[in-house]
């Protein structure tokens, strides 16, 4: 079996699954934020619970638009905050602590190996980078896994990536997963599996992972996963407060598809409108004037990538008329930022440093374009209107391409700043 079927056997309890079964799994943890869980909390005493199944299993964060950006947003994540004490919930996430869901909760050990977990929100895959089955669900579903403890699931077939030889300069997991969206499309994965594997993603930090597996709904995936190795155990064991299983493909496993690329041959990539299968290497970009570059996400909203536009941008200025906004992932993140004297070097060059959201990502405030204008991201989606004005045009790239474009003053890579 492949490890996605690992892990929905031992959840289901059985001692083998196969693609296209369907089978009724336990959960590790249910997961909503300040936009979906108004939804399940709602459909959650329609159904007439009255308890959630396991406190510590139910994980509430508001992140969409917090700070609160009107009255409707203060409604839901008062609706939150009210549910999480009637029910005693430990995990609810809003200032103190708090950051961006897909950020906070592996961060906080809440994600482990091996686990299942679903979530009110499509970027719940982001979690397989630990090697758990990880899956956006509805809010409808959400609210069944928060009173039961358990969902089904039809088992999905799962696809293999496989990255060999070595980076390029700038090059990182933004890239790896745009060159393979680019590839195979939106739908190229849809209903399946994503498992990266290879030197590359073996050599690749967590960092790198997540936003690999955050991305892998945007090929219509299942979920993503890597298997867990020693880097993972690193990163997860002083993290974790309980026990973990972690599962591994078996040699002789099934792939419906097995796609096998050199990273030597990938240029840090840039997405256009309005689709991120439209990946191009930057020397394929050409002249592109930007508005406003924007850093962070729950795609590259981590310390490492905050890092890596510090770098770019340390010593050098924003160009006049571009709007550089950075948000970080967590609160943990930004003051370890203030600590390394990131966040300076990001005032120094003109950047506005806001506070962990996901902001602008969704069009939902702290950034949102007017017609005509035209975004660089660390985001992971570009659809029409996603970032405000239907009008509007969003490119995606990794942090070091989207920090040198903001200095350029359009999109252009760390090697042509002066």
């Amino acid at each position: 079996m492949t490890i996605t079927e690992k892990i929905l056997a031992n959840a289901a309890g059985v001692d083998r699954v196969r693609p296209g079964d369907f089978v009724t799994c336990k959960l590790s943890l249910v997961l909503a934020n300040d936009i979906t869980a108004p939804i399940s909390i709602r459909e959650f005493r329609e159904m007439g619970a009255t308890k959630v199944f396991d406190p510590e299993r139910v994980v509430l964060v508001a992140d969409h638009n917090t700070p609160n950006k009107d009255i409707q947003s203060a409604e839901n994540t008062k609706l939150l905050r009210d549910f999480a004490r009637e029910q005693g919930l430990k995990h609810f996430y809003e200032a103190q602590g708090g950051g961006i869901e897909h950020i906070i909760v592996p961060d906080k050990g809440l994600a482990l190996p091996g686990d299942v977990v679903i979530g009110a929100d499509s970027h719940t895959c982001t979690y397989g980078a630990v090697g758990a089955f990880a899956t956006g669900v509805g809010s409808t579903d959400a609210a069944g896994g928060m009173a039961l403890g358990e969902t089904w699931f039809r088992v999905p077939e799962s696809m293999k990536f496989i990255f060999t030889g070595s980076l390029q300069p700038w090059v990182g997991g933004k890239d790896l997963i745009l060159y393979a969206i680019g590839k195979i499309g939106v739908d190229g994965a849809r209903y399946r599996a994503m498992e990266f594997a290879g030197p590359v993603i073996e050599s690749l930090d967590m960092a790198g992972r997540f936003t690999m597996c955050n991305m892998a709904i945007e090929a219509g995936g299942k979920s993503g996963i890597v298997a867990p190795d020693q880097t993972t155990l690193e990163w997860v064991k002083p993290r974790a407060a309980r026990e973990f299983l972690a599962f591994h493909s078996d040699p002789n496993a099934e792939y419906a598809e097995v796609c096998e690329w050199d990273a030597g041959d990938i240029e840090p990539q840039v997405a256009f409108p309005h689709l991120p299968e439209n990946a191009r290497g930057l020397s394929e970009v050409g002249e592109i004037r930007i508005d406003q570059a924007v850093i962070g996400a729950c795609t590259n909203g981590r310390l490492e990538d905050l890092r890596v536009a510090a770098q770019v941008l340390k010593g050098r200025k924003v160009a006049p008329g571009v709007r550089c906004l950075v948000f970080p992932g967590s609160t943990e993140i930004h003051l370890q930022a203030t600590q390394e004297g990131l966040v300076e070097t990001f005032l120094e060059a003109g950047c506005l440093f806001g506070v962990p959201t996901c902001g602008p990502c969704l069009g939902g405030h702290s950034g949102c374009l007017a017609q005509a204008e035209r975004a660089i991201a660390t985001t992971n989606r570009n659809f029409v209107g996603r970032m405000g004005h239907p009008k509007s045009e969003i490119y995606l790239a990794g942090p070091a391409i989207t920090a040198a474009s903001a200095v350029l003053g359009k999109i252009g890579g760390p090697d042509e700043l002066s």
